[in-house]
């Protein structure tokens, strides 16, 4: 760092840098890690953080002398008064529990915003309270106990029961431990060092969480985070030296990073993939508000409510389904292409992963491919801009499956979502021969629709 140089001050992300974030939310490659600054919560002296309300009750529980504590005090100021003064550690912990049981609390509004995100499945928390999973459950299923919560302890290392894309329920993922009467979560600085080294070995970290985490974008939202803190958990979750490249990256949105003039000339001449957002509940009301901007409009007063939801394609493509093609910078009109031939009658696949590499990955789009009904590529200006992109390899896929056709069979079906010239168009020769349906934005009109179904109809008789 050269001396005097001032940097600028990060408080919110441009245009661009919005753009991917919810691009790659929309293609469920983001996992937001949930920190205790978005836990406010309704208590009868008014709005409280929670983990300062608990460091108040908890005090008045275990006759902590508060007028020694720094002010203002912490749950680990009080923790480290009670062990000083010879408590036994494992009374905090049945206390805490019992504090937070009686209280009641419902979830924060910035938790239920971003409960109500159906593309997060996977949530990390750093903190050992219910909230988060109350949020999901109220948001998803009615408040039914559904969401399935895993945490984590040195004594007993619990993974994801599977690979992010096979996960059938959302999960929340206690990194720090979950509220218990045993003292299996952290409510102290030691108890954090103790599970950061346990999480750092390489026969206690539980694999499958630390891979997701390593190979997908991260929302860090309300982290309490020290300087070096925070220069650590990061450089565990991606397991890799931050200086290093790398093809994902991290968001921090919390009310404490950016006045770090350290942490923030470390993270920006270094961790260059990371951004810092002033604020977490203002990050939360701007993502959930661009989000929702993003979203297709509601149906028309009459219309079936059902004719444009967004149904999340599953991982094995169903037989005889249209296969969708397409860059994924066009993922949100792909899901109105897919919303509204579902409506219709019609079955369609596309993969939202974009995993984009690997032999199992190739092998599964040549198979699902070679034996779909219809075959849907999407041009535009992204597919013009982009010469290179793994849709193209799937272009040529359905190619290859064309040639053993006889002439004029219908299989491939091209679309342009934004007026790209057909003839100008950086497509295969094969798919100038062919015409190219215009569908602005996404909208399917009902002719397209009901056509492609009587085609489908007609191939499974």
């Amino acid at each position: 760092m050269t001396s005097g140089t001032a940097l600028p001050q990060p408080s919110a992300l441009d245009e661009d840098a919005w753009d991917d974030l919810l691009s790659f939310i929309e293609e469920r490659r983001v996992i937001p890690i949930i920190g205790p600054e978005l836990l406010q919560v309704s208590t009868d002296k008014g709005p409280r953080l929670l983990y300062d309300w608990l460091a108040e009750k908890l005090a008045a529980r275990l006759n902590v002398e508060v007028s020694q504590l720094p002010k203002p005090y912490t749950l680990n100021d009080v923790v480290c008064w009670f062990l000083g003064a010879r408590g036994r550690r494992e009374e905090a912990y049945v206390r805490l529990r019992s504090i937070l049981k009686d209280a009641s609390f419902e979830p924060p509004r910035a938790l239920q915003r971003l409960a109500s995100i159906p593309e997060f499945d996977l949530f990390v928390s750093t903190t050992f309270d219910p909230l988060l999973e109350s949020a999901i459950n109220s948001a998803r299923f009615n408040g039914a106990p559904t969401t399935e919560v895993l945490s984590y302890s040195p004594n007993r290392v619990a993974d994801l029961p599977s690979e992010r894309d096979r996960l059938q329920r959302p999960v929340v993922y206690h990194l720090f431990g979950r509220l218990s009467a045993s003292p299996t979560y952290v409510i102290s600085d030691e108890d954090l060092l103790e599970f950061i080294c346990a999480l750092q070995s390489e026969h206690l970290a539980p694999e499958k969480l630390f891979h997701e985490l390593e190979h997908n974008h991260l929302l860090f939202i309300g982290s309490n985070f020290t300087n070096w803190l925070a220069r650590l958990f990061l450089r565990m979750a991606k397991r890799q030296r931050l200086s290093d490249p790398r093809d994902v990256g991290e968001i921090m949105a919390d009310d404490h990073t950016s006045d770090d003039e350290r942490l923030v000339s470390f993270l920006q001449q270094v961790s260059v993939r990371t951004r810092i957002y002033q604020g977490a509940e203002r990050f939360v009301d701007e993502l959930h508000e661009r989000l929702a901007a993003r979203r297709p409009p509601a149906a028309p007063a009459g219309r079936a409510p059902t004719a444009l939801r967004i149904i999340p394609p599953v991982r094995e493509m169903p037989e005889h389904a249209v296969f969708i093609s397409y860059a994924r910078e066009d993922l949100p009109a792909v899901q109105r292409i897919k919303a509204s031939l579902e409506a219709a009658g019609v079955t369609t696949w596309f993969d939202m992963d974009r995993l984009e590499s690997g032999d199992d990955y190739d092998r599964m789009i040549q198979r699902n491919i070679a034996r779909c009904s219809y075959f849907i590529p999407v041009v535009s200006a992204n597919t013009q801009r982009r010469l290179e992109g793994y849709f193209r390899r799937e272009w040529s896929y359905a190619i290859d499956r064309a040639r053993n056709m006889a002439d004029g069979a219908l299989f491939i079906l091209p679309v342009t979502i934004d007026g790209t010239d057909a003839v100008q168009a950086q497509v295969p020769d094969k798919f100038r021969a062919l015409h190219i349906t215009q569908l602005p934005g996404g909208e399917v009109p009902a002719a397209f629709a009901e056509r492609l179904r009587d085609f489908t109809q007609a191939r499974q008789r």
